[in-house]
């Protein structure tokens, strides 16, 4: 069987190269030139661990190949995933010009069966758009072709993609026809043999899935900041609190980890979308709203500390920042708390010095000559009045307190992601705020 992947982003890549890893013969389409070029060479656009060396492997056994003509392969593959963007429009809603215009390429295009499979995070209703985008094509040519269209939402965690698509705790897939759902099969065979269950839904349930998903995770992120904001006011420490919660079999303990809020390309984005969706609908996601505004306000939590120590004085002040991905293992700093921190920085005066073990050249397209760029955690901290922990990377885990007491002008942390232990700040004489405790 070959594939179609149109578009080349995060989603698109892991999911081409992951496919044709298993066998497949896929064709990866995006209309970035450059982008295309690049990849040809084997050269990634992405930071994803592990990704770079599975592309190489893949471009040389044939398997996997490159275009920026859709028209030119339709007539060779049976399968064609959309995972074009779908940015947030101004009124938070998601913009999906590019979904569409895949659908009537695809419509403009066909001469034979096709299933069009939606990857992109989409709101509901879209996959009946897709539809009418393709058979509206199919009429101004007057020909009758016989066509599917499904919803495959993803659910890959940047810096952890591969062993998500490789390993899926689920496949999550929405279709209208038992053709289809055969090629699904299909497809995802190699990767269910392990257990792991493809759920098959209506195409609305599929779509709705995704968004439920992340909507749930951001939940719980912004529950446990907001009870962390509280456990410092009343003297109690939400690590224990956490580890109390989570002890409790129908909450578990994944994403209770209190911090500066969440970011990146899918939570944001996809919280806007679903509160938009429901406004359209004449209802209001009240809890969403609320999260949205408590992510918001963390973001800004490690500003606040570091105005209260030096007393709002800050003009002068020299501030270092570790970490400038919104996580670990991913250099995307979409919606990153280091992104808002430095527009508060900036504003108050402050001479901001930035590391990050992989960020730094999309911070150089992002911010710009704002903040002073540093090889290393130790040149950051040089004559630094405050470090602000903001991405919990493993190299910043194991700092030298002792080398970072003697290099630092005002020994102090502010610890974005309670990654250090209160003790050892005391003992090295480093003045120690993180979040959640007091």
């Amino acid at each position: 069987m070959k594939i179609a992947i149109i578009g080349s982003g995060y989603v698109g890549l892991v999911t081409g190269v992951c496919l044709a890893d298993v066998g497949f013969e896929v064709v990866c389409v995006d209309i970035d030139e450059g982008k295309i070029e690049k990849l040809k060479r084997g050269e990634l656009p992405i930071y994803e661990p592990g990704l770079e060396e599975m592309l190489q492997r893949n471009i040389e056994k044939g398997r996997l190949t490159f275009t920026t003509s859709l028209p030119e392969i339709l007539d060779d593959v049976e399968v064609v995933f959309s995972a074009v963007g779908t940015p947030p429009d101004e009124d938070g809603s998601a913009d999906l010009q590019y979904v569409l215009d895949v659908a009537h390429t695809v419509g403009r295009n066909i001469n034979k069966y096709v299933l069009l499979i939606t990857k992109s995070t989409v709101p509901v209703g879209t996959a009946q758009l897709v539809k009418e985008a393709v058979q509206q094509e199919l009429d101004k040519r007057g020909v009758a072709i016989e066509f599917d269209v499904a919803s495959n939402p993803e659910f890959l965690k940047e810096g952890d993609a591969i062993s998500d698509f490789l390993r899926p705790d689920r496949i999550v897939v929405g279709v209208e026809s038992a053709r289809a759902k055969k090629l699904f099969e299909k497809i995802y065979k190699p990767f269910v043999l392990n257990g792991h269950p493809i759920i098959f839904t209506d195409i609305a349930s599929a779509e709705m899935i995704k968004y439920a998903a992340n909507a749930m995770l951001a939940t719980r992120i912004s529950f446990m900041n907001d009870i962390a904001n509280l456990c410092e006011i009343v003297g109690a420490d939400v690590n224990m609190v956490r580890r109390g919660i989570g002890s409790d079999s129908r909450i578990g303990n994944k994403f209770l980890y209190a911090g500066i809020g969440y970011g990146g390309s899918c939570f944001p984005k996809d919280v806007k979308a679903l509160i938009k969706t429901a406004d359209q609908h004449n209802y209001s996601l009240e809890l969403l709203k609320s999260v949205e505004k408590i992510n918001n306000r963390q973001k800004r939590v490690l500003f606040h500390k570091l105005s209260d120590y030096y007393h709002g004085k800050l003009t002068g002040k020299t501030v270092s920042l570790l970490g400038l991905a919104f996580k670990p293992n991913t250099d995307d700093m979409r919606e990153a708390p280091s992104l808002v921190l430095i527009d508060l920085l900036e504003q108050a005066g402050c001479k901001i010095k930035v590391y990050d073990p992989v960020a730094m050249e999309e911070a150089r397209r992002r911010v710009g000559d704002r903040v002073i760029y540093c090889a290393d955690v130790y040149e950051a901290l040089e004559d630094s009045d405050a470090m602000l922990l903001v991405t919990e990377w493993s190299e910043f885990r194991a700092i030298n307190l002792p080398r970072i007491n003697s290099l630092m002008r005002t020994p102090v942390i502010f610890d974005g992601r309670n990654i250090y232990d209160r003790a050892e700040m005391k003992k090295n004489k480093i003045a120690y705020f993180s979040i959640g405790r007091k």
